[in-house]
């Protein structure tokens, strides 16, 4: 399906998968204004964006229910539609486990992780209901379906929740032409892995998948014709560190 004329919003779109999926969608010719909570990443990703197709940012915190709003209400304003959104911002804690992490902590990655992805889901199904059409890709993680100690609680209980949220959306709004996938990645390098306790070594972040593989999923995606969905895609690497018992051990 061609996406020429498409809108597409993408969350946490100046870096990681967010970036590389807003740089196929681009390619491919939809217009797509990524958010993201740094000016300077923000920049720096909008002229990458728009050295291939159009494109535009703002600055946004997706914790921030009202700014969220105001976003896709000035998004809709400029565009009229709103016809993809991917919601692919994200954080984790470096004193991520039990013995470690701070309620604040806690609070802080189901903010980002869950509630501002809700958010902006609430801010854009008015729009796609009322066109009778959208696609909604969340992206979640192989800890949201495999928890782990080396993601730790409240990461693996938010993307564990952005599985159940986007089952939420296709149950539903399928009658109104809305369809919803979760994406599932395995280990992705993506600056977030500075976030771990133990950041993993060169050698083994070049056998991970990388943002661009995330990106050819997200186009893959957002091609098929609307009657198809894709309510969930699990993506690892084929060297898969969580079969073979060779990830970094959280410090006691």
């Amino acid at each position: 399906m061609s996406l020429k004329g498409k809108v597409a919003w993408i969350t946490g779109g100046g870096s990681g998968i967010g970036l590389a999926g807003a740089m196929e969608l681009a390619k491919a010719g939809a217009h797509v204004v990524i958010s993201g909570r740094t000016a300077a990443t923000n920049a720096s990703a909008l002229k990458q964006l728009q050295a291939v197709g159009s494109a535009e940012s703002l600055q946004l915190e997706v914790s921030d229910r009202k700014a969220v709003a105001k976003a896709a209400k000035d998004i809709l304003g400029r565009h009229q539609h709103i016809d993809i959104l991917i919601n692919s911002a994200g954080t984790n804690l470096g004193k991520r486990n039990l013995h470690n992490m701070s309620v604040e902590g806690w609070d802080e990655v189901v903010a980002i992780n869950l509630s501002g992805l809700f958010y902006c889901c609430h801010a854009v199904l008015p729009a796609m209901r009322a066109q009778k059409d959208g696609l909604v890709i969340n992206v979640s993680s192989w800890a949201g379906r495999y928890a782990s100690t080396l993601t730790g609680p409240a990461y693996n209980a938010t993307k564990r929740a952005v599985i159940a949220l986007t089952e939420s959306i296709n149950a539903e709004e399928c009658a109104n032409g809305i369809r919803a996938t979760s994406v599932l990645p395995g280990e992705v390098a993506t600056p977030i892995l500075e976030k771990r306790p133990v950041p993993p070594p060169r050698e083994e972040r070049e056998r991970m998948l990388q943002a661009e593989d995330l990106g050819q999923t997200i186009l893959y995606l957002a091609s098929l014709p609307p009657r198809a969905c894709v309510n969930e895609l699990i993506i690892s690497p084929t060297r898969n560190r969580f079969y073979l018992g060779g990830l970094e051990k959280p410090k006691a």
